[in-house]
């Protein structure tokens, strides 16, 4: 199994490889072109230096100018928000601006305001593909007239900068780097340098207009907040005079303290009233005949235990002696003076619980009393208190907010002195530098980038395109598609490309030599005129080893005796059939076998031009009755070969072909001849090659490679398989060596040794 899975795996990455190879051109022309055009862009296009200046952004509370770290105060955390502030801020526009302004840029060659400035390279390219050039903005056209806005230039140049500068904070710190891009190194150092001066002064200046502005609003608020606390006071006062609540709090302690000491002893009355209750059921429901065995008065616990064992001892005498006997009597006295006792002891008991029952129920219902009155006194104290705490905790609050207000207040005002300092939570770490080289274009990366994505892409590329291909590609897919196997591939064999390429074309691979004069070199291989007797004229020849091959497939394609008529067909025209038929029958008349080739295509006969024989008669003849078998019969000039040609072309080939006479010739045709070769239309464009594979024992279909489509192969096999068509293989026809898409080039490398060597010998 292990074994399975690495071959698989090994036949995919062949299959990969071999896409790559046959369309390597596509790869090589992509990833040049792709190589070049980045070459083009990285030589021609403007040098671009850059200047990085650090800057330590601290948190807003950790300055001098924080009343709180002056003092001491500690704070819970950090407040993120202004550092993150701080980074927006360095690339605002306003800043920009400041910055445009006091380098002047306005007059600096870079930002020349109103110069009409050359297009670059990119830019140019970047107008040719958003197409500019063909649809102009409106208002764009020669002579139009449209009212002009004077805009600020600073405003533009500002943008222009803003484009230019990168910021980024270093991780886990307070640092910051900004950088300016710009074509001029200087210009690039002392933008940046500037920026981060500016930025500073920014900052200082606003937060100084912060603290004043804070101050304003802080004296308004306390002036305000004064004149409330004193109207609150005020009516807190005239409040408790009126309804006469001075010592609202002792008051509220006393009446509180004690409904609580009420509801406590009313409690504990219920809980004392509910124990006797159930002592005294307990008692009540008691039985001298049926005491229980524990019973919670003492007493009683005790005289029952005597009585108890009293009762037990009579009973177990009772078994020896009568009850007229005198100790029987004695003890029977005892035991009834010790049941009226025990009785009169649980009534006492029951009426001691029913007193004190009686008692705690009273005791209960006093408390009860107490406390709904003491509850009214509490509910009527809290109605009148509710608007005095009121009117009292907003007094405090008021109070305590206004002290927070003239704390804050004074912290403001000294903040806002101590402006003067100019001292910043901002400071420059390291300015600035001059660069000497340039950032970009990186014309080492660019191409090796621009190579590797190109040889990605054109990979891909190729792939794109065979997968777009849907011709048949070689004889694992026919047989991962139908199950079909392979019965041998035909490389093309192109006369003009062998009179072109005949000393040193690719098919001088093929020949055989052993040192001596060899009639198919060559030299010799311009005698060939067409490929459907290759295999006689040129029998050494690598096309013609592999009709053979085809040949020895088809006689192992069955177990035990070969099939004898064979029929040649495939999906669509001109894929070779004929060319296939004529070399097949050569290949088995080398093995002195007898054979008839029978041309079924009556619609487009060619066998018989092919032969150099009169089509007259023939199979149409045969069939309509015309002719007989023997004048249908033809001998060829090849050795053990005879003909049937299609005969005129008759109005129903169709009818022709299914009927008894076909069937009768096939019969014969199998007693006197070896093998049979049937020649037949495409399967797809008529129904006779269905017809006819459906009255023989076999069937070849020809695939010709780059032309038969995935589609009508697999149509023209579902339909001869509903024919129940005996179908022995495929055959691979016109396929082109240089591209090996199908044909292994092992195979020919240990044919050409194999045979090199036996002539050596």
């Amino acid at each position: 199994m292990e074994q399975g899975r690495y071959e698989k795996d090994e036949v995919d990455l062949l299959e990969y490889w071999r896409i790559i190879v046959k369309r390597k051109w596509v790869l090589i022309a992509f990833t040049g072109a792709l190589v070049l055009f980045t070459g083009i862009f990285s030589f021609l296009a403007t040098p671009k230096y850059e200047s990085t200046a650090t800057l330590l952004i601290e948190g807003e509370r950790s300055r001098i100018l924080s009343i709180e770290d002056e003092f001491g105060y500690s704070r819970s955390y950090e407040d993120l928000r202004s550092f993150n502030t701080s980074l927006k801020l360095l690339k605002s526009k306003s800043l920009a601006e400041r910055v445009a302004r006091k380098m002047n840029l306005l007059n600096r060659p870079e930002f020349g305001w109103g110069q009409t400035q050359k297009k670059g390279l990119l830019t140019t390219a970047k107008e040719a593909i958003s197409l500019k050039w063909i649809f102009p903005r409106k208002g764009a056209k020669t002579g139009e007239s449209e009212p002009m806005i004077r805009s600020d230039p600073y405003s533009e140049i500002a943008d222009t900068v803003r484009d230019a500068i990168d910021v980024s904070a270093v991780r886990t710190t307070k640092l910051v780097e900004i950088s300016y891009t710009s074509s001029s190194p200087v210009l690039a150092a002392n933008i940046v340098n500037t920026l981060a001066e500016e930025f500073i002064d920014f900052s200082i200046g606003k937060r100084y207009e912060t603290t004043q502005q804070a101050s304003d609003f802080l004296s308004e608020q306390i002036a305000n907040l004064r004149e409330d606390l004193s109207l609150k006071e005020k009516e807190l006062q005239r409040y408790g005079q009126e309804k006469e609540i001075f010592f609202l709090t002792e008051t509220e302690s006393t009446v509180v303290n004690k409904f609580a000491d009420l509801n406590g002893a009313h409690t504990q009355a219920q809980i004392g009233r509910i124990r006797r209750e159930a002592e005294y059921r307990e008692l009540k429901s008691l039985d001298v005949g049926s005491l229980p065995q524990f019973v919670n008065n003492p007493l009683i616990q005790t005289l029952k235990t005597e009585y108890t064992r009293m009762k037990n001892e009579y009973e177990e005498k009772s078994e020896i002696f009568k009850s007229g006997y005198p100790e029987m009597m004695k003890l029977k006295a005892k035991l009834d003076s010790m049941r009226v006792e025990l009785k009169s002891e649980i009534e006492k008991a029951v009426d001691h619980a029913e007193s004190e029952y009686r008692s705690s129920l009273k005791e209960e219902s006093s408390l009860k009393v107490l406390l709904e009155e003491q509850r009214a006194d509490v509910v009527r104290m809290n109605s009148n208190a509710i608007l005095y705490n009121s009117l009292k905790i907003e007094v405090e609050n008021k109070r305590k907010l206004l002290n927070s207000l003239v704390e804050r207040q004074n912290e403001t005002l000294v903040s806002a002195r101590l402006g003067g300092l100019r001292m910043s939570n901002i400071s420059i770490i390291d300015r600035g530098d001059i660069p000497k080289s340039p950032v970009s274009p990186k014309k080492k990366r660019n191409l090796i980038l621009a190579f590797l994505i190109g040889i990605l892409g054109g990979g891909g590329l190729c792939f794109l395109l065979e997968y777009l291909d849907n011709t048949v590609k070689g004889p694992e897919e026919v047989e991962r598609l139908t199950g079909l196997p392979s019965l041998g591939v035909i490389p093309h064999l192109s006369p003009e490309r062998i009179r072109k390429k005949k000393r040193y074309g690719l098919y001088s691979k093929y020949m055989y030599s052993d040192g001596k004069k060899n009639p198919d070199d060559g030299n010799n291989l311009s005698d060939i005129k067409e490929i459907e007797f290759v295999n006689e004229s040129h029998p050494k020849l690598s096309v013609s080893e592999d009709y053979r091959t085809v040949r020895t497939s088809i006689l192992l394609s069955q177990a035990g005796t070969p099939p004898k008529t064979i029929v040649f067909s495939s999906s669509v025209p001109q894929e070779g059939k004929t060319a296939t038929v004529t070399n097949m029958a050569i290949s088995f008349s080398q093995l002195d076998k007898k054979v008839l080739i029978i041309d079924a295509d009556m619609r487009k006969p060619r066998l018989h031009r092919l032969f150099k024989i009169k089509n007259v008669g023939g199979l149409s003849g045969y069939l309509t009755g015309r002719v007989s078998i023997k004048n249908a019969l033809k001998k060829t000039s090849h050795k053990n070969i005879w003909i049937i040609t299609s005969g005129p072309i008759p109005p129903n080939p169709a009818e022709l072909l299914n009927s008894e006479r076909m069937e009768e010739l096939l019969k014969d045709a199998k007693e006197k001849y070896d093998v049979v070769l049937l020649d037949t239309p495409p399967i797809l464009a008529v129904v006779d090659a269905l017809i006819v594979s459906s009255l023989s024992e076999s069937m070849v279909f020809i695939i010709r490679a780059g032309k038969t489509a995935r589609v009508p192969f697999l149509r023209a096999v579902e339909e001869l398989k509903q024919a129940k068509t005996k179908i022995v293989g495929v055959v691979f026809n016109e396929v082109k060596i240089k591209e090996r898409e199908y044909y292994s080039p092992y195979q020919h490398y240990y044919r050409q040794s194999y045979y090199g060597e036996e002539d050596e010998h």
